[in-house]
């Protein structure tokens, strides 16, 4: 028989991230942050490739990206709502890491699998981070999309991509729940 974890299932079932614009400073210091990468980093990783790797942006850093997507939202000529979307994702957060998805040259394992690792890592990260006690949130939207913003803003390679940016804080308030997707209509159990 399996030895049963209550508590940790009782987490996952209950289990809600906290809109980015409900969190306020302070976010994990340097200390408090470290385990909660160290959790993601034990994501399911086929080959052990590591394809991913984190950018922690706090302070003036966030002032920056914020910036530059105000720039880049408007060089595509984007609506003035989506630049701001985009801009106020980082002007607002305590602070964010960026999850980014590195391909390997792997010729026994498929790049699609490594994103798939890539965007389990943006999970680990945000759950860790909720079961620390922080408020967070999993984002992406088109600055997570735009080549020249993560060549501008974060230095990527061309075999790099943001995978999620999951902003971290004190959470101001507790969201009320949501509905949950009907397991009766998206499960089929198959037994020969």
């Amino acid at each position: 028989m399996p030895t049963p974890n209550p508590q940790a299932l009782e987490f996952l079932l209950s289990r809600r991230s906290r809109p980015a614009k409900t969190l306020k400073a302070p976010g994990p210091d340097a200390d408090a942050l470290m385990p909660i990468l160290t959790a993601a980093a034990r994501t399911p990783d086929h080959g052990k490739l590591e394809p991913w790797r984190f950018i922690v942006l706090q302070g003036d850093a966030l002032t920056r990206l914020a910036g530059v997507a105000k720039e880049r939202g408007a060089a595509l000529g984007l609506d003035e709502d989506k630049i701001a979307k985009g801009h106020d994702q980082f002007a607002n957060s305590p602070m964010c890491v960026a999850v980014i998805e590195v391909q390997k040259d792997a010729p026994k394992i498929p790049p699609l699998e490594q994103t798939y690792s890539a965007g389990a890592v943006c999970l680990a990260l945000l759950n860790a981070a909720l079961a620390a006690g922080w408020g967070a949130n999993w984002l992406s939207g088109w600055v997570s999309h735009d080549r020249g913003f993560m060549t501008d803003a974060l230095g990527l390679a061309d075999n790099e991509r943001v995978a999620g940016f999951i902003h971290i804080g004190t959470e101001t308030s507790t969201p009320p729940e949501r509905p949950r997707p009907d397991l009766d209509a998206i499960t089929t159990w198959v037994d020969a």
